[in-house]
C-alpha cells in the first residue's frame, strides 16, 4: 500500500511538472524567437507525462492477473505510435502539414469515443452516487469525440483536395445543426436517468453526422479557422477522456489545448471579419460563393522575369505577400534570397502576412523562418496595410483570397468584409500564379485585371529563380 501511495505521489508531482512545461510551451510558441524552445518544452513535458503514466500503471497493477500482458501491450502501442509519428514528421512536406494536423485531430476524437465506450461498458469501482455524473461524462465525451473525428476527416479531405472546398449548402442546414444539439441534450438526460446501450449508439451516429455536416458547411476560405477550431475540439475531447480515466494531467492538457484553440479561432475570426459563432456552428448564416460564371471583366497584363527584375531595381520599397502557392512551389528559399539581394542594393524590403495566409495559422511565418528571413521584416497585415499605398512594388507570391479587392469593394462578394492586404494601392503589383483560376475560397479576383497589376505565370519557385538570374545582370542604381 505504501508503495502505491509513493507511486501516486511521484506520478502526481510529475504531472504537475509536465503541466507547467505544457504552459511554458504555449507561451514559447506565441513568438517566433521563442518557438523552438516552446516545442522543446512540449516534448519534454510529454516524455515526463508518458513515463509517469507507465510508472503509475506498474505500481497499481503489478502482481494482478494480466498486468504483465497489459504493460507489454501498452509499450508496444506506444512504440508503434512513436514510429509512425517520427516517420510522418520526417517525410511530410510543409504543404502537407495542414491536412496532417487535421488527420491527427481525428485520432484524438476517435480515442475519446473509444474511451467513452469503454467507460460505458465498465462501471466497476464507481460509487452509486457518482454513477449519474459518470454517465454524463461518457455521453458528452463520446459526442465531442465523434464530432471531432468526422469533422477532422472532412477538413483533411478538403485540404488535400480530395473533395471540393466549396461549402455544403443543404436546405435548412442551420436548423439541422441546432436540431442535432437539442436532440443530444435530450438524449444525455435520458441516458443519465436510464443508461441504455442503444442511446449511446444513437448519439455516436448523431455526432458523427453532425461533425461531418459542420465542417462540410464551411467554405475553403475559412479552413484556417476550421483547423484551429478542430484543435480546440480535440482538446475538449481529450479533457473529457481525462475525466473518464481519472487522469488529472489529461484534463489539464485537454483544457489548455481546448481553450487556446478556441481563443486562436476567435482571433482569426476577427481578422477575417467572421462571426466566431457562425464558424463554429458550421458556417451559420454564411452565403454560398458565387457560381463560376461570375468572373470580373477585363484583360490581364502578362510580364516576364527580366521585366520584373528591372522593375525591382528601380524601386525604393518592395513588399512581398506570400500565400499557399509559395508553400506548394517550395519557393520560400529563393524568395528569401531575393529579399536579401534587394536589401543589399539598398531597397527597403518587407513581408506582409495575412492572418489566414496558407492553410493553417502561422503557415507563412513558419516557411519564412525556415528560409532564415529576418523576423523584423516579417509584418502582420495590420502593421503593413497602411504602408502599401506608399510602396513601389508588391510581389504577390501564391496569395489569392487574402489580397482580393472584392472583399473591400464588393458588398455582394462571399468574402465581403474580410480584411485583406490592400496590395492594389501600391504603384505596381506583380502576381505570381500558375493560371487565372480563382483561389481556394472559389471567389474570382479582380486584382488580376487592374491596370497596375502584371501577371507572372508559372511555378513560383522557378519564376523567382529566373528573376534572381535576371537581377544579376542588372547593375545597381
Amino acid at each position: 500500500m505504501n508503495d502505491q501511495v509513493l507511486a501516486g505521489a511521484i506520478a502526481g508531482a510529475s504531472y504537475i511538472v509536465a503541466a507547467l512545461l505544457f504552459i511554458m510551451s504555449l507561451a514559447g510558441l506565441s513568438r517566433h524567437e521563442s518557438a523552438r524552445g516552446g516545442v522543446v518544452y512540449g516534448i519534454v513535458g510529454m516524455i515526463i507525462a508518458l513515463l509517469a503514466t507507465l510508472w503509475l500503471m506498474i505500481a497499481d497493477a503489478w502482481g494482478q492477473p494480466g498486468a504483465v500482458l497489459g504493460f507489454i501491450l501498452l509499450v508496444v502501442a506506444m512504440a508503434i505510435g512513436a514510429a509512425i509519428g517520427l516517420w510522418r514528421a520526417a517525410t511530410v512536406k510543409m504543404t502537407g502539414m495542414p491536412e496532417l494536423i487535421a488527420l491527427f485531430h481525428s485520432f484524438v476524437g476517435a480515442a475519446a469515443v473509444l474511451v467513452g465506450w469503454n467507460g460505458a461498458l465498465s462501471v466497476e469501482g464507481i460509487a452509486p452516487n457518482l454513477l449519474g455524473i459518470h454517465r454524463a461524462e461518457v455521453f458528452i465525451g463520446v459526442f465531442i469525440g465523434a464530432v471531432t473525428f468526422t469533422g477532422s476527416i472532412v477538413a483533411y479531405l478538403k485540404l488535400s483536395a480530395k473533395i471540393s472546398s466549396r461549402p455544403l449548402m443543404l436546405p435548412g442546414k442551420n436548423a439541422l445543426n441546432i436540431g442535432a444539439i437539442v436532440v443530444f441534450i435530450a438524449l444525455t438526460v435520458w441516458y443519465v436517468i436510464t443508461p441504455q446501450l442503444w442511446l449511446l449508439v444513437v448519439v455516436t451516429v448523431l455526432a458523427l453526422a453532425l461533425g461531418w455536416h459542420l465542417v462540410a458547411s464551411i467554405g475553403g476560405g475559412d479552413m484556417p479557422v476550421v483547423i484551429s477550431m478542430l484543435n480546440s475540439y480535440s482538446g475538449w475531447a481529450a479533457a473529457a477522456a481525462g475525466f473518464l480515466l481519472n487522469n488529472d494531467l489529461l484534463i489539464v492538457t485537454g483544457a489548455l489545448v481546448g481553450s487556446s484553440g478556441a481563443y486562436l479561432s476567435y482571433i482569426m475570426c476577427k481578422a477575417m471579419n467572421r462571426s466566431f459563432i457562425s464558424v463554429i456552428a458550421g458556417g451559420f448564416g454564411i452565403e454560398a460563393p458565387r457560381k463560376d460564371g461570375d468572373e470580373p471583366a477585363g484583360e490581364h497584363h502578362d510580364t516576364d522575369a527580366a521585366a520584373v527584375a528591372q522593375l525591382l531595381t528601380g524601386a525604393s520599397t518592395v513588399v512581398i505577400t506570400p500565400g499557399y502557392g509559395m508553400a506548394v512551389a517550395q519557393a520560400q528559399y529563393p524568395v528569401a534570397d531575393l529579399a536579401r539581394r534587394l536589401r543589399e542594393r539598398g531597397i527597403d524590403v518587407k513581408f506582409g502576412i495575412h492572418p489566414v495566409a496558407g492553410r493553417l495559422p502561422g503557415h507563412m511565418n513558419v516557411l519564412l523562418a525556415e528560409a532564415k528571413v529576418p523576423y523584423d521584416i516579417v509584418l502582420e497585415m495590420d502593421e503593413i496595410n497602411d504602408d502599401l499605398a506608399e510602396t513601389d512594388v508588391v510581389l504577390v507570391i501564391g496569395a489569392n483570397d487574402t489580397v482580393n479587392p472584392a472583399a473591400a469593394e464588393d458588398p455582394g462578394s462571399p468574402i465581403a468584409g474580410m480584411p485583406v492586404l490592400r496590395v492594389w494601392e501600391a504603384a505596381h503589383v506583380v502576381v505570381f500564379k500558375r493560371s487565372m483560376a480563382s483561389g481556394y475560397a472559389g471567389v474570382a479576383n479582380p486584382l488580376f485585371y487592374r491596370d497596375n497589376t502584371q501577371m507572372l505565370f508559372g511555378d513560383a519557385k522557378e519564376r523567382v529563380e529566373d528573376i534572381l538570374h535576371a537581377l544579376a545582370a542588372v547593375p545597381a542604381h
